[in-house]
């Protein structure tokens, strides 16, 4: 049985990224995938990583039982939103916080070269945007995919990554946010 964890990285609550991860959840539902589910809104932690990778900033019981079901995960699926061209400061505090050194990774000591300790998990991004998507590849060079995907997923070895965008949201009528989220569910139900 494929174990699922979904992330939800919106730090607003009751928003389309919450519909979308609804919808996802009820598809893999019908897969019989075991799933569990972070709401980051609700996590109590400190965003602020102050202490860098020195290492003597203590993980919240919150951010120790996010390790916990991360570790436990075969899948870990991230819905948030691309504000400024990235994601929220929430969703990075948690992966600062989240993703350490001797958790995710680890360096080797031979120059920039380092272990990656989450070999074996897949992903999925599903990134809602109030932005043309053709805007943000061509224009802007998704720089919060390539920081979400490469820069931080398979940097601890997570692969594949795939990406789904959700968007333009603003504007959007009824017709075209019920076939997201249906295309969400199937998405769901396919486990991936």
């Amino acid at each position: 049985m494929k174990k699922i964890l979904i992330i939800l990285g919106h730090p607003v609550k009751d928003t389309f990224s919450d519909k979308l991860t609804t919808a996802y959840i009820e598809g893999a539902l019908n897969s019989k995938a075991e799933i569990k589910s972070l709401k980051l809104s609700q996590l109590k932690f400190d965003i602020n990583f102050s202490s860098g990778y020195r290492g003597n900033q203590e993980l919240e019981p919150d951010l120790v039982m996010a390790q916990e079901l991360i570790t436990w995960a075969d899948h870990l699926v991230f819905f948030y939103p691309n504000w400024w061209a990235t994601f929220p400061a929430l969703l990075k505090g948690f992966i600062d916080r989240t993703f350490l050194p001797g958790f995710a990774f680890r360096y080797t000591g031979k120059g920039r070269a380092h272990d990656k300790l989450l070999v074996g998990k897949t992903a999925r991004l599903f990134v809602t945007m109030d932005n043309s998507p053709f805007y943000y590849r061509w224009v802007l060079g998704r720089p919060g995919h390539h920081a979400m995907k490469k820069a931080f997923l398979q940097f601890c070895g997570v692969n594949p990554v795939n990406i789904s965008i959700i968007g333009p949201i603003k504007g959007s009528n009824e017709k075209k946010r019920e076939k997201w989220l249906k295309k969400v569910k199937r998405l769901g139900k396919r486990l991936i």
